[in-house]
């Protein structure tokens, strides 16, 4: 159904005024819930904020967190000096189709909010991954949460999914990659607080924590090298991926080798950040 409306998030849409709207409202509402009714510590804010509204034309940027909650995005961008209600600057993000997209209204609402609808389980090269690969080809930002799920444990990084890894081999420019990692969302949208549910409301007085990490620099073309090589010898089961259109053409076995290797990667820093944030803490 989400895919039907694509065009309610575009900005020549009524002009993009109903856009603008959205993200004006949305945009309060993560600053009242991230600095008035709880506390948020935002740490290398400036990286962020450079990489969204400075960053060379033409250059994607992705940004990846953990995932904590159900109102991670937009909370976490409400904190004070971020451009959050800025339509045109904010960011595209990956949303589960099964949740934000359930209803003809819900759809419309988080087409308006720059969302787009991921099929959980439907594998990297569903539709809807295509028309995430368009905005980088714009050179726009796409924020994703590559765990693919709520994980409100305290426990290392899962295993990251290879949806985002595949976005970035395939975008014809290779984009800023900037890692983020967050505490607190789990105090104020808990999975299970009231009779086994999650609350109505985000609760108050709680601690937000965000640590922006430094770009990672990916050096694609000597990785797909390797990629190709390292795979020659691919014995497990393969499920029919179709090769990259690129130049350097990649069969399955180099995709899933190279995908793997991105992620590990940045499952990698996430882990070093989440370190971090608990040195921070004790």
């Amino acid at each position: 159904m989400g895919r039907h409306m694509e065009w309610a998030g575009r900005m020549g849409y009524m002009w993009g005024i109903p856009r603008k709207m959205m993200f004006v409202a949305v945009g309060a509402f993560a600053k009242a819930v991230a600095n008035l009714l709880n506390t948020t510590t935002v740490h290398n804010a400036d990286t962020l904020i450079r990489l969204v509204q400075h960053r060379p034309p033409g250059v994607p940027l992705v940004t990846v967190s953990n995932h904590m909650s159900t109102i991670d995005d937009p909370v976490m961008w409400g904190f004070k000096g971020f451009p959050t209600s800025d339509a045109t600057l904010g960011r595209w993000v990956l949303a589960a189709e099964d949740i934000c997209f359930k209803n003809v209204v819900l759809s419309y609402l988080f087409r308006l909010g720059k969302c787009i609808p991921i099929t959980r389980g439907a594998g990297i090269h569903q539709e809807y991954m295509d028309e995430a690969l368009e905005h980088l080809r714009n050179g726009e930002w796409l924020h994703t949460f590559p765990e693919g799920k709520v994980t409100q444990d305290d426990v290392p990084i899962r295993r990251l999914k290879w949806g985002t890894a595949s976005l970035i081999v395939r975008s014809p420019v290779t984009p800023i990659v900037l890692p983020i990692v967050h505490r607190g969302f789990d105090e104020i949208m808990p999975e299970n607080s009231l009779f086994g549910r999650r609350p109505l409301v985000p609760l108050c007085c709680k601690k937000i924590e965000v640590i922006v990490g430094e770009p990672i620099e990916f050096d694609l073309p000597s990785m797909k090298q390797m990629a190709i090589s390292m795979s020659r010898n691919w014995a497990s089961p393969l499920l029919g991926w179709p090769a990259t259109g690129e130049p350097t053409r990649l069969d399955e076995p180099a995709q899933r080798f190279l995908y793997g290797h991105i992620s590990d990667q940045i499952r990698g820093v996430m882990e070093k950040l989440r370190a971090l944030s608990l040195q921070k803490r004790s």
